[in-house]
């Protein structure tokens, strides 16, 4: 049983690197600070396998993998040119990305995180269906961003419906900000993995999405100390329900996602209290990480 705090990304998180650091060395290092990291670069297109092989092979073997699924799986890629995507051939590539992860034992999920307008209607509820169907034999967490999964009467048929076809719960910590966000459940539906993702709690700007520095407003978050104890409780709590546990911050804005995942890690002594000392020190990377 462990709990595993991590950020999501790793090259924008400036106080973990020593100065003079590559960016091909940037993951070599973080992973000497966390045992967890989520890849945000598959988001926006799905990476060769050689490069997420570098990634795993080139990073100590203790740091596990959460892979955001590519937009157009998740349907945020919207127009003309999405419609010409075929959803197989996507799921086969993002599959084949995913394999040095998944061979190595250090996959923890793919993370399909839909969008604000993917609602709770039958239509969706087969989307749901047939990604997973696409996707199995690899471990599929599910995160939603309409409030209509979770409404009273919906809930427990969500979560249920998540048992049943083998998602992996993504806990969010977000603001309340109308149907665009949805609640902390604290309900695992796989008994080996759950996510939590914290998002900040910028309940103002969480709907100013569309521009071009919409992530810069929305994630502009520093979780105090009193809401991070909180959250010590409930994370050893959920452990009762699953065996292990990623949380990942994503509260990057303005550089505090590093700050507040080493002081959750001192809470649940996990670090040294100053939280400047990695928890342990990897071997150096090969070379050819420096090409990414």
């Amino acid at each position: 049983m462990s709990i595993q705090i991590g950020l999501a990304g790793w090259g924008d998180h400036d106080s973990l690197y020593p100065e003079g650091t590559k960016q091909g060395e940037k993951l070599n290092v973080y992973g000497s600070h966390f045992p967890v990291v989520e890849v945000d670069s598959t988001f926006y297109a799905i990476q060769p396998q050689e490069r997420f092989a570098a990634w795993v092979n080139g990073t100590p073997d203790t740091l596990r993998f959460v892979v955001k699924a590519y937009q157009s799986m998740t349907g945020h890629q919207r127009g003309p040119a999405a419609a010409k995507d075929d959803p197989d051939a996507m799921a086969e590539a993002f599959r084949r990305m995913l394999e040095p992860a998944l061979h190595s034992g250090r996959l923890t999920a793919a993370l399909f995180q839909y969008p604000p307008w993917f609602d709770c209607v039958s239509s969706n509820v087969r989307q749901l269906r047939e990604m997973k169907r696409r996707m199995e034999g690899f471990p599929c967490a599910l995160e939603f961003r309409h409030q209509s999964w979770f409404e009273p009467g919906m809930k427990e048929r969500t979560l249920e419906f998540m048992r049943e076809e083998g998602w992996i719960h993504s806990i969010c910590d977000e603001p309340q900000a109308g149907i665009g966000s949805i609640p902390t459940i604290l309900e695992a539906t796989d008994k080996d993995t759950s996510i939590v993702r914290f998002h900040g709690r910028n309940a103002a700007n969480w709907n100013n999405g569309g521009g071009p520095n919409w992530r810069e407003v929305r994630y502009l978050y520093n979780y105090s100390d009193a809401e991070l104890s909180e959250w010590r409780d409930k994370l050893e709590s959920l452990l009762e329900q699953s065996r292990d546990i990623a949380v990942i911050f994503n509260n990057n804005s303005g550089g505090h996602a590093a700050g507040n995942a080493k002081t959750m890690m001192t809470m649940l002594g996990q670090n040294r209290p100053d939280g400047r000392e990695p928890f342990y020190t990897p071997p150096p990377g090969p070379e050819q990480l420096e090409l990414f």
